[in-house]
């Protein structure tokens, strides 16, 4: 031969593990096998594993046969005698095991079968199954309080200002309170809420309340280190109104400046100030915030009556007589001040002259 490999018989071994044998004894890989024989590795590998189910037709297995004895050097007809040996047994075996399998029972898996009436009752019991569910859940919401989650500040906190943001989460349909003011709840339960705070120590209560009129409360207490060092008149406001003519009208023509202080609390309150929203949030009983303008400061109150105005440190009484709500009070620079009362009890009858005006009332 070509290759210089001597033909020689082989033992009683199977086809695959004579293959392998020879070709292991001269260290020869599948690859050199397949490279010489131009027979597909694979095949080659279904020869020497028995798995003849893999392979392609007899005729073409001989071949291969062939090819391979030709390269080991050994006699083709032992090879292709093994093989059809092999082959046959095989063959008998399968015949075997598939007329076994016919003599069996044939295993009932399931005698079940969907039917019209079987869908429709299947269905009922889904429909009474939800209904059971969303019951349970209602009624679970009934005997249970709404969640309530306080994320800022916490409890015992300080603050060196006077003001402070309040935030958590709810059940999204519930209704909302800060110390009894309304507060808006988002689509996702959140809530978020300036207050104004007194000096000292303040005491916030949230309350959620759901559609069951279940209430959830959490109460914090928040120090403010805020220090007003203005001096109060007979009024309860800070700054003596009587002394303050002349730096009024300084203070009004250098621009706006309005104090504002909320008693009794909590009132919401906006503030623009030339334009810009300057506070929108919730004060306190007895805190106090400045604002200053160029042009003007424009104020909305929840509660009129509670809410009372210093215009560059002359004291303008409440913006209302009467606890209703008050949109766009307007103080300019040119606003002129009448004289206000002593007496606490005409406090709220100051009036504001020129470009000061109270444009909505809401009852």
């Amino acid at each position: 031969m070509a290759n210089g490999f001597t033909k020689k018989s082989v033992g009683t071994l199977t086809l695959g593990e004579k293959l392998k044998k020879l070709r292991g004894d001269k260290r020869i890989s599948l690859g050199d096998v397949s490279r010489y024989t131009k027979i597909q590795v694979a095949y080659l590998e279904y020869l020497e594993e028995g798995d003849y189910d893999s392979l392609p037709a007899d005729v073409y297995v001989r071949g291969f046969l062939r090819s391979y004895a030709d390269f080991l050097g050994v006699d083709e007809r032992i090879l292709i005698r093994l093989y059809d040996k092999e082959k046959g047994i095989k063959k008998n075996l399968d015949k075997e095991k598939i007329s076994g399998l016919k003599e069996k029972k044939p295993i009932d898996i399931s005698s079940f079968v969907f039917t019209p009436q079987k869908i429709i009752v299947s269905g009922v019991v889904l429909v009474v199954l939800l209904g059971l569910f969303f019951l349970y859940r209602e009624v679970d919401s009934f005997a249970s309080a709404p969640s309530l989650v306080i994320l800022s500040p916490d409890n015992n906190s300080e603050v060196q200002g006077n003001s402070v943001y309040v935030k958590g989460v709810t059940e999204k349909e519930a209704a909302l309170f800060i110390n009894g003011q309304p507060i808006l709840v988002g689509g996702d339960g959140r809530f978020g809420e300036n207050l104004t705070l007194q000096a000292g120590l303040n005491n916030i209560s949230v309350k959620s309340v759901n559609k069951f009129k279940k209430e959830a409360v959490k109460n914090i207490i928040v120090k403010s280190n805020y220090v007003d060092n203005a001096p109060a008149d007979q009024n309860g406001t800070q700054g003596n109104p009587s002394n303050n003519n002349g730096s009024a009208e300084n203070s009004s023509m250098q621009g706006v400046q309005i104090e504002l202080r909320v008693d009794p609390g909590p009132v919401w309150l906006s503030v623009e100030t030339d334009g810009n929203l300057a506070f929108s949030g919730t004060m306190l009983s007895g805190s106090v915030q400045s604002f200053k303008a160029q042009d003007k400061i424009v104020i909305s109150s929840g509660r009129g009556n509670a809410t009372f105005v210093k215009l560059n440190g002359q004291d303008m009484g409440t913006l209302s007589r009467e606890a209703v709500a008050v949109r766009e009070v307007t103080f300019t620079k040119d606003t002129k001040v009448e004289a206000i009362p002593n007496d606490s009890a005409k406090a709220d009858t100051a009036s504001v002259k020129g470009t000061a005006t109270e444009k909505k009332k809401r009852n």
